[in-house]
Formats: C-alpha cells, sequence, structure tokens
C-alpha cells in the first residue's frame, strides 16, 4: 500500500509534469472511484479546471484547481500515468481526465479501492476526508503531551495506535515496523503504558524514518510504483519489516513476524522486549 513517502514521491513526479494544465475532460470507468460528489456533478465542476498545485496531507494527494480540490487515496495498489491521448486504454485506468496539452492523466486501479473527492477550496479542511485527520510527522504541535493525550486511555498495543490517522497521519504498516524498532519498543506493549521518554523516541523516530524513506523515493512493495514508474528505493533500508527469519542488525537475535491487529508485524524479541 502506498504510504506517506509513496505519495509525496508521486506529488513531486506529478508536480513536475501536469502543473498549468487544464483538463478539458474526465472519462469515468469505474464510478465507484468517485465519493464524493456525485459522477454527473464531478464531471461537470471539473472540466476546464487548471491544475494549480499539487498538494499533500496524510496519505492524500490534494490536486488544487482554481476553485477546487481533487482529493485522491490511492488505497492498495492506486498509481497515476501520463499518456498521449490516442493511447489505448488499459481495463484498469478508471478516471482518465483529458488535459489541454494532448496528453491524459490517467487514474490506475487494479484493486479498485482508491477513492476521489471533488470539495471546494474553502471547504476542503473542514469536512471528511481531511476534517478527521491528525497531526503530520513534522507539525511541531507533535510533542510527547500531545501523544500523552491521545494515547492515556488506548489500551491497544502501540502498533496499531500508530497506524490511527487521527492521531499521526502517513504512519503505514511497513513504516510503523521501522519506528519501532528504532525506538526499541515491543510492538504489543500497551499505548498508554509508554514513558514520556519512549514517546519522544517514537516522535523522534518517526520523522527520521519517514523523511528518509521521502529522499529515498518510498518503498517499492508488490505492485507498487509511482507515476511513470518512478521506484522507490527505501525498501533496500528496511531492517525488520519482511526480514523474518533474518538476524537482527543490532544483535544476534531473529527477526519474528506476528500478527497485531490483523496486520503483519516484524520485530525483535531481544531489542524489543
Amino acid at each position: 500500500m502506498p504510504e506517506l513517502p509513496e505519495v509525496e514521491t508521486v506529488k513531486e513526479t506529478l508536480k513536475r509534469q501536469i502543473l498549468k494544465n487544464r483538463i478539458i475532460d474526465v472519462k469515468i470507468n469505474y464510478p465507484k472511484t468517485i465519493e464524493f460528489p456525485t459522477v454527473e456533478e464531478f464531471k461537470k465542476q471539473i472540466k476546464n479546471q487548471k491544475i494549480v498545485d499539487i498538494k499533500r496531507r496524510g496519505k492524500w494527494l490534494m490536486f488544487e484547481l482554481e476553485d477546487y480540490y481533487l482529493l485522491s487515496h490511492l488505497r492498495m495498489e492506486g498509481k497515476y500515468n501520463i499518456k498521449p491521448t490516442d493511447t489505448i486504454q488499459n481495463k484498469h485506468e478508471h478516471v482518465i481526465f483529458v488535459l489541454d496539452n494532448k496528453f491524459e492523466l490517467r487514474y490506475q486501479d487494479t484493486r479498485k479501492f482508491g477513492k476521489m473527492h471533488l470539495i471546494k477550496k474553502e471547504e476542503v479542511y473542514d469536512r471528511l476526508p481531511l476534517s478527521e485527520l491528525g497531526l503530520e510527522p513534522n507539525d511541531e504541535n507533535l510533542t510527547v503531551s500531545y501523544l500523552k493525550e491521545k494515547y492515556k486511555n488506548k489500551n491497544l498495543p502501540i502498533k496499531t495506535v500508530l497506524l490511527d490517522q487521527q492521531i499521526i497521519v502517513g504512519i503505514g504498516n511497513i513504516y510503523a515496523d521501522e519506528i519501532l524498532f528504532l525506538s526499541k519498543i515491543n510492538p504489543l506493549k500497551k499505548s498508554k503504558t509508554l514513558t514520556n521518554k519512549q514517546l519522544q523516541l517514537i516522535i523522534d523516530n518517526t520523522k527520521i524514518v519517514l523523511e528518509k524513506a521521502i529522499k529515498a523515493g518510498g518503498t517499492t512493495i508488490r505492485s507498487y510504483t509511482s507515476s511513470e514508474g518512478v521506484h522507490g528505493l527505501f525498501q533496500h533500508e528496511l531492517l525488520v519489516h519482511g526480514k523474518e527469519g533474518e538476524p537482527c542488525k543490532d544483535c544476534d537475535e531473529t527477526i519474528v513476524k506476528i500478527k497485531v491487529g490483523g496486520r503483519g508485524t516484524y520485530y525483535c524479541k531481544k531489542c524489543q522486549k
């Protein structure tokens, strides 16, 4: 699944290629991709809108248009490609934005889980989906006191709570494992029992891991690639995720895999007691 670094990579890749182009038409081959508004309203409102900028909030891509924000969540395997208008469509290209430069921005999604919202610019942060999101990893308000307040009644394992996008956005399964390993925290530890020192380690290592992954272009797992075939390189630097049966890089213990909240979780029993 594309996580924050992957979405950041897609954003930066697309910014270099489609800014200032105008959307002159849209073809919707899989209507369920459009979450809001209706498909008919979506088509009507987005036509003739210029792409002013592309931003990111959590795992949501934010295409800033003249009057709206087009929000796009890639979910499991969504990706964008830019192709000449005369290129034959494949069966997984569900939403096609026809640009004024004889190219098309095509949203491809094999699993069909991705979603799009078209929201007026003045309303975008005050309504779902963005209104329920937590802090960005680099937000100055992400402090020990903030996490202490959010975690104080959480009896769930910290691995599960790290994935809660209403507390910190952008941490997915892969990066949660890496953050907890660097922080030497067991993924099963109850969130409400974390010390101030451990909370600070989570904050520090969240920033370190995600910033490093962004610089490396994200992590390519399974079939995910960003626009135009840009592949992430951070998978070569993963310390625990996907390393079941391999020796820990910090000790001689073997990395194990367990399920936490239904998610595959990798950790070192010795380093993360």
